[in-house]
């Protein structure tokens, strides 16, 4: 039966079985664990981490239509302890759920708080649940410790440009995707709608079903795409960036680790991606100061002036002309020779000086005035 066509495209082209999902082949191809778990209605709970668009919910949809167990999805943005313990109450009902157990899918479940994880735990643990969760942040700092141990944690990768570009060419061809609207698009321009969807195919295809319901039928009947049109359509190249979640750190570690490393051409791309994706200019201004003496240190003492003068001047100019001043002083840490020993050394003393018996200062470089008082005392005969 087709699919009410007024729903978006991405919606639509949700895969129904494990054979029409694309992509994450590294958890989902047939000799893998997960997919035998799955076709043998066998699945015990799941955690999906991944970025948006790479397939989480997809997954979920799959096993609410491949599994005879009673399936519940809920959102934790909109859901509560209440609605968990609803579920619990029917899932328990005998009458109503023979089985005794549930499939329960939570989407974003990083935003459950501690007391909403918690009330999950005793459901799980003793298999009257079994929990599908999704995460766009990393479960090992967001989700409970204890569900995260009951759980395996599978990580889902961005889709790649030929998994979105099959996706949309499926879209092109399929009676509840685009195939009614008579779409003429070459295929160089449909790559380029995958190439700029950055991984995320529900961003991929949300595009293209703009670009086809705004454009007008040519004479012939057909709806004619070209690649202006498909750039007006889809959203522009999205920074996998967010600065106040896991990307925040990757990217930060990325950028120090370049510039340690002896690379302007990655230190300037990791910069440009802090840069568009709002990170504060004086936060990498003082990241680049430490790394000037911690990785550059005593093999260029004045890579750290650079840098201090380069958060000042940061600090007085702001962007977006900061973007220039940070890009030189990234340019200059990358190309310096490197040495860590003082930073070793004061890291050592330090150990030293906490863990172990130091003894007194010798007397001959004590402070001054004190010999001095010394000196006068015993003139004095005192």
């Amino acid at each position: 039966m087709s699919m009410d066509l007024n729903k978006p495209l991405a919606y639509r082209m949700m895969p129904k079985t494990l054979d029409e999902y694309v992509g994450q082949e590294h958890i989902l191809g047939e000799d893998k664990i997960l997919y035998r778990t799955i076709q043998a209605d066998r699945l015990s709970s799941i955690i999906l981490w991944g970025p948006p668009g790479c397939g989480k919910t997809s997954l979920a949809k799959v096993i609410s239509n491949t599994t005879k167990t009673k399936f519940y999805k809920i959102n934790a943005v909109t859901s509560g302890v209440s609605d968990i313990k609803q579920i619990v109450e029917e899932t328990q009902n005998l009458l109503l759920n023979p089985t005794g157990k549930c499939i329960l899918f939570i989407d974003e479940i990083h935003r459950f708080n501690k007391l909403q994880q918690d009330a999950l735990l005793p459901f799980v643990e003793n298999g009257t649940v079994i929990l599908i969760g999704a995460t766009t942040e990393n479960p090992y700092f967001e989700v409970n410790k204890a569900l995260i141990s009951r759980s395996m944690v599978c990580k889902l990768e961005p889709l790649t440009i030929d998994d979105v570009f099959k996706v949309l060419k499926n879209a092109l061809e399929s009676e509840n995707g685009l195939k009614s609207f008579n779409v003429k698009i070459e295929e160089k321009t449909l790559r380029k709608i995958a190439e700029t969807s950055d991984g995320d195919v529900r961003n991929a295809l949300n595009g293209l079903e703009v670009a086809v319901l705004t454009t007008k039928m040519d004479a012939d009947g057909f709806i004619v795409i070209t690649d202006e049109i498909a750039k007006q359509s889809v959203q522009k190249r999205k920074v996998i960036f967010d600065k106040n979640g896991d990307s925040h750190y990757d990217n930060i570690s990325a950028f120090i680790k370049s510039m340690r490393g002896s690379d302007p051409d990655a230190a300037i791309f990791y910069l440009a991606r802090a840069i568009a994706g709002g990170e504060d200019p004086v936060f990498l201004a003082r990241r680049m100061v430490i790394a000037a003496a911690e990785d550059v240190g005593m093999a260029n003492p004045n890579a750290l002036t650079v840098a201090t003068s380069a958060m000042q001047a940061v600090t007085m100019v702001g962007m977006p002309e900061a973007r220039i001043i940070l890009a030189e002083a990234a340019v200059y840490l990358a190309t310096s020779k490197k040495s860590n020993a003082a930073y070793l050394a004061i890291d050592r003393a330090l150990e030293d000086v906490n863990t172990k018996d130091t003894g007194k200062i010798p007397m001959h470089i004590r402070n001054a005035p004190a010999k001095r008082y010394e000196r006068v005392r015993i003139w004095r005969g005192v």
